[in-house]
């Protein structure tokens, strides 16, 4: 693959000022670690970014996305009229205690940077630190720090707050054009970059499911109708959205994670509720998988004499990559860190990503940064929303050179 990756930065240089930040950096990383916060609560996270952003002089505003969302521009060093490339950070944590052993552990019991946010969000202040230094800056740079990715929709609330607009509307110079993000993935070696064109990553829709029949005597079955049985045949019923509704080379997980239903062994209760995720790569299967959902569940409670009712809850669309950016992404990694530091994705993940909210605004690409130390079982390293999971510093660096490579990259083709 080729690049058009800006040549006035040569490799050892970019390097050697990434290498120069990297203790600054470290205490960060960790210390966002010791002091994880949920999501639209990233106060002192937001506080540590405004600092930063501060004393590298990087024109910014908070108080985005219900209050804790950063936008930060750089302007090009020469004069001309490009659009702004956009690099964008997640910053919540998970509610997940953490059992790392590490020395900066979560300082707030219960809560824990379990996805990597606390690396995704020192990577981009990173970024912004080599790149306000450069003399050579041929894209203006915008700078996306986003509250609430773990269910929140935060990117979404960016986007309606004007994140992309420009200083025309709501934000800093030019309008974004085009944007980037990445995640830390453990099942990758480290340092590699992956990713694919198209469908990186599913639509994440979830359902609460209450089904109502009649109580009585756990002896006499037959005087009530027995909202759990009729629970059990929705469960099974719901499995043939995936095996009988949807062609088998498209992807769809229909999971009920959660029963509830009953207070003793002998009484039939009344009352059973299911809850549950259905995970989708195409608009068509996404809205089919939906309509078919609500008919099983109700025709198959009213054929065991109850009553059900469905709450869906319309989550994150699917994360889809313009394939022009993808390519590049690719094509840039390759250039950077040789053949094997580039990856092309065979095949999307059914996790979700509220980066797919970017991508409905300007073209976008979400890109997979390896975790896994040399050496080790990608699949036996602790995974993301694990409680032994962290961030490796190690890929950090590579990390911070990817981004700055990118928003220092022509616009492709």
């Amino acid at each position: 693959m080729t690049t058009t990756t800006s040549t006035r930065v040569e490799t050892a240089a970019l390097r050697a000022m990434i290498a120069g930040e990297m203790s600054d950096l470290l205490d960060i990383r960790h210390d966002l670690h010791a002091h994880p916060e949920l999501m639209f609560e990233e106060r002192r996270t937001c506080e540590v970014i405004l600092g930063e952003l501060s004393a590298l002089g990087i024109t910014h505003k908070t108080g985005l996305a219900r209050g804790t969302g950063v936008l930060a521009h750089l302007p090009a060093t020469e004069r001309g009229s490009r659009p702004s490339v956009a690099l964008r950070a997640d910053m919540d944590a998970l509610p997940i205690v953490e059992c790392t052993g590490r020395s900066y552990s979560s300082t707030h019991h219960g809560v824990m940077h379990a996805c990597g946010h606390d690396g995704h969000t020192t990577i981009l202040l990173g970024a912004a630190r080599v790149l306000a230094k450069l003399t050579h800056r041929p894209n203006p740079v915008t700078f996306v720090f986003q509250p609430a990715e773990e269910g929140g929709a935060g990117g979404e609330q960016m986007c309606l707050d004007g994140c992309l607009e420009g200083a025309a509307g709501r934000g800093f110079g030019p309008p974004v054009a085009r944007m980037y993000g990445l995640h830390g993935w453990p099942q990758l070696p480290l340092g590699q970059i992956g990713t694919r064109p198209g469908p990186l990553l599913a639509a994440t829709d979830e359902f609460t499911i209450t089904v109502r029949g009649t109580q009585c005597h756990g002896a006499y079955p037959h005087l009530g109708s027995d909202s759990i049985v009729a629970g059990a045949h929705i469960v099974a019923a719901l499995q043939t959205i995936a095996s009988r509704n949807t062609s088998p080379t498209d992807s769809i997980v229909v999971t009920v994670g959660a029963f509830h239903g009953g207070t003793a062994s002998n009484i039939i209760p009344a009352e059973t509720t299911l809850i549950g995720t259905v995970r989708t790569l195409r608009d068509d299967t996404r809205a089919m998988a939906r309509r078919r959902l609500f008919d099983l569940v109700q025709h198959t409670a009213r054929a065991h004499a109850c009553e059900a009712h469905v709450e869906w809850e319309e989550g994150y669309p699917v994360t889809h990559n313009d394939p022009k950016l993808a390519t590049q992404v690719l094509g840039v990694a390759e250039s950077a860190f040789g053949a094997a530091g580039s990856l092309l994705v065979e095949n999307p993940s059914m996790g979700g990503e509220d980066f797919s909210y970017y991508g409905r605004h300007v073209p976008a690409c979400f890109y997979f940064l390896g975790l896994c130390p040399p050496g080790l079982e990608p699949l036996g390293v602790p995974q993301l929303h694990q409680p032994d999971f962290d961030f490796n510093d190690q890929a950090l660096a590579p990390g911070i050179e990817m981004m700055c490579r990118l928003a220092l990259s022509d616009a492709p083709q």
